[in-house]
């Protein structure tokens, strides 16, 4: 990849970024209610590793 990188391409992974994460800890009882234990990478809508599959950014 470029050492620099443009504006667009940039914001473009950093959203990207964001979408790969867990969702917040707090959204569980709120969904799922107290005393349920439910992982947090359970309800996040799209889940990639950097290894596994490829963004075309």
């Amino acid at each position: 990849m470029a050492r620099y990188k443009k504006t667009g391409k940039k914001s473009r992974l950093i959203k990207k970024g964001k979408q790969t994460k867990w969702a917040p800890f707090w959204t569980i009882p709120k969904m799922y209610g107290v005393g349920r234990q439910v992982h947090p990478g359970r309800h996040t809508v799209v889940k990639r590793h950097w290894k596994r599959t490829k963004t075309k950014a």
